[in-house]
């Protein structure tokens, strides 16, 4: 029996689930791949899903989807939006949205699967179904690592993943080398004084403490970094107090940051930790700032052979105009750590989501950034056809070049 794709991705859109919370999306996925006759085993990294498909010998190919959604409140307005409500990391009720694509990508796994499964006799060797929690914390791949999934499971020759992005659907984007940054999230306390709002002169005002400190900090990239280096230095959230007439005694700043290699990272961290500290002091503040680090992704590095021979197999399968190279992107993600403690190549690509009519007026129009909603955007919508079939055949096609 086909499996309906359509309904599925429809399910997993109005059923978001949190980082780490992601049960009844895990339990999906894991029933269709044991539908399709693999090996699951669920709750490895709290909610990840593995799936294996042995097929005789030869490579060892692992396939990854991430599954996780956003605090976002949805306001696509289509007819199957989220209407979904959970409970934040901090205990916060917020509004859920699959914001970046993650039900796209099970559901594009889940099809692929199905290719597979039904080819078996034109390929040999194994594959690896990774459907892993948490990405959006930066943390479900480590999870997954620290639960031994590379000494449970047959270890990989080659880790192959996809996102969905802004592109026109039936366009794949791809290259050898960096393909998305590395990035540190940042969580900064400022210790002031607190008192009454009346009063300011006997305080010590975190919250002016946090506006200096935020405005200091766009100098990082446009006046320290160099103009033909990447780095963004972002924040991204900002709290302090609970009444107009109180000053608080702390200021939070969550900050996050990208950089293309490891040598910018250290600049990038240095100037952020001296701009701090020097606007604690600036402001006479009571203690030291806090400076906690929440995650640190690697960049995402697409082996050069390994890509080169994906993108062969791409042109052939999409035609050479829809295979483009889309430059490094400035977002981050934690596929890589697959690949990296394996010691084995990654070949991660994008595959856009964008009605390409639509995509083409904003282009003209020169209305692109405002016209179509990013990933993370309580707007963000993918069209459902052809971005399952992309999708799907994408996953078949890079999967079969490396199995052989």
């Amino acid at each position: 029996m086909t499996i309906d794709l359509e309904a599925l991705f429809i399910d997993l859109h109005r059923h978001p689930e949190l980082s780490f919370q992601e049960t009844r999306t895990a339990s999906i996925a894991a029933g269709h791949l044991r539908d399709l006759g693999l090996d699951v085993t669920e709750g490895i990294g709290v909610t990840g899903v593995i799936g294996v498909l042995r097929n005789g010998d030869g490579p060892v190919v692992w396939a990854r989807a991430d599954m996780d959604a956003l605090p976002v409140t949805e306001l696509t307005g289509l007819p199957y939006a989220s209407t979904a409500t959970g409970l934040d990391a901090e205990g916060h009720a917020v509004g859920v949205m699959h914001a970046c694509g993650h039900d796209m990508h099970v559901t594009a796994m889940i099809g692929a699967v199905e290719q597979l499964v039904a080819s078996k006799d034109e390929w040999s060797g194994t594959l690896v179904v990774v459907i892993q929690p948490a990405e959006e914390f930066g943390a479900g791949a480590r999870a997954m690592l620290d639960d031994g999934v590379l000494d449970r499971f047959p270890r990989p020759d080659v880790v192959i993943g996809q996102h969905v992005t802004p592109l026109p659907a039936g366009v794949i984007g791809v290259r050898p080398g960096p393909q998305m940054s590395a990035s540190d999230g940042l969580t900064v306390t400022l210790h002031g004084r607190g008192g009454h709002g009346s009063r300011p002169h006997s305080t010590v005002d975190p919250v002016v403490m946090a506006a200096a400190t935020v405005m200091r900090l766009q100098t990082v990239v446009s006046r320290e970094v160099d103009p033909h280096d990447l780095a963004v230095v972002t924040v991204g959230s900002i709290h302090a107090g609970t009444k107009n007439n109180i000053i608080p005694a702390e200021a939070t700043l969550e900050l996050s940051l990208r950089y293309p290699d490891e040598v910018l990272r250290e600049k990038v961290l240095a100037s952020v930790e001296r701009i701090v500290r020097a606007e604690a002091l600036a402001s006479g503040a009571t203690a030291e700032p806090t400076i906690e680090t929440l995650h640190t992704l690697p960049a995402t590095i697409n082996d050069a052979d390994a890509a080169e021979r994906a993108i062969g197999a791409f042109r052939s399968a999409f035609g050479e105009d829809n295979v483009i190279d889309p430059g490094l992107f400035t977002g981050s993600e934690d596929v890589s750590w697959f690949a990296r403690d394996a010691g084995v190549p990654l070949v991660f690509w994008f595959w856009g989501g964008i009605d390409p009519a639509r995509f083409a007026e904003a282009v003209a129009s020169g209305t692109l950034d405002s016209a179509i909603a990013t990933n993370h955007s309580p707007y963000f919508a993918v069209e459902i056809h052809p971005t399952i079939e992309v999708g799907v055949k994408a996953l078949t096609v890079a999967a079969r070049e490396f199995l052989g």
